[in-house]
């Protein structure tokens, strides 16, 4: 008889013999099990004897990186906290290191002593640190914590810290003929972070357009690196678009209807050749900031494209476009 090639085939052929349990199976003679169904049912009766042999797979769990620590007492300045990051860093930089990985995002966790009697209503304080170019260098990755905790403030006194790494292999690139990098992305890191700390995080990173046809409406967020999984910087389609330079504020302005309209302001002046528009435009009519213009795409005599509006009957030129 052919060799069934699966179990389930085997399964059904000894059902339809009587065999429903294990003892039943065992019961049978191995040969002639081999003989009449292959050797796929000779391993399932050695299974149901206990005799099979299953190789042990052995399974390395992910190694986590972080280093913690818990002061014997409590701590007010930022003298041992800093002393304690930086050998938490030489030691993190050491075991990534020595497996061929560097560090690509930061996380500090630091812990505040509580005035309850308990111990887990302790406060929390946990910040990440995205590194615009994974490294293992313990002087740029010190500076990079050094810089933001020089305009931390706490209420309460530290008890604990804790750092941990996200690791990543480090990336090798080469650029194309016409492509650039940024020359040192460390140093921009830190440039943002002392901004951060002057001004404050809502006013530092990428502005974001906001869904709303308000003119010139954004909002911040945080600086985004533009790295994908792998480290590289990622690709970006060229388009070609119109960019409208706005003036801020808008340049007022005067357009003088005659036979030939003409457009003056103090930043550029001339006959309008052709025109589109009005483009009408409103928006929060619900409440106190309700705003409504009428706005009109005007080329001038000498090429020039410029964007203008018209509110509360006065004119001012938004800006021109590249």
């Amino acid at each position: 008889m052919e060799e069934k090639s699966t179990v389930q085939e085997i399964l059904a052929i000894l059902h339809k013999w009587g065999v429903h349990t294990l003892g039943q199976l065992v019961a049978l003679n191995k040969e002639e099990l081999r003989t009449r169904l292959g050797s796929d049912a000779v391993r399932l009766w050695e299974r149901a004897n206990g005799t099979s042999t299953r190789l042990l797979k052995f399974v390395q769990p992910p190694e986590i990186f972080i280093e913690s620590f818990e002061f014997d007492h409590e701590i007010e300045t930022a003298e041992p906290l800093l002393f304690m990051l930086r050998r938490f860093l030489e030691q993190l930089s050491l075991r990534l290191s020595s497996i061929y990985l560097v560090a690509r995002e930061l996380t500090l966790t630091i812990t505040f002593s509580s005035a309850q009697a308990d111990a887990s209503a302790a406060r929390t304080y946990e910040r990440t640190f995205k590194i615009p170019q994974p490294t293992n260098d313990v002087d740029l990755l010190f500076r990079m914590l050094q810089i933001h905790l020089e305009n931390f403030k706490s209420e309460h006194p530290i008890v604990a810290v804790a750092l941990s790494a996200q690791p990543v292999r480090p990336a090798s690139q080469q650029f194309g003929l016409f492509e650039t990098a940024l020359r040192n992305p460390q140093q921009l890191y830190e440039t943002l972070a002392r901004l951060s700390a002057l001004l404050g995080a809502d006013r530092v990173g990428s502005p974001v357009l906001e869904e709303t046809h308000r003119p010139d409406a954004f909002r911040m967020e945080p600086f985004d690196w533009g790295f994908n999984a792998g480290g590289t910087p990622a690709s970006t389609e060229e388009k070609q678009l119109i960019a409208l330079r706005r003036f801020r504020p808008p340049a007022r302005t005067s357009i003088f209807v005659s036979e030939h309209r003409h457009l003056e302001s103090g930043k550029l002046r001339g006959q309008i050749v052709d025109q589109s528009g009005p483009f009408l435009l409103s928006g929060n009519w619900w409440d106190e900031k309700a705003w409504a213009r009428a706005e009109y795409d005007m080329q001038l005599e000498n090429g020039e494209l410029v964007r203008a509006h018209q509110g509360q009957l006065k004119w001012a030129v938004d800006g021109i476009y590249d």
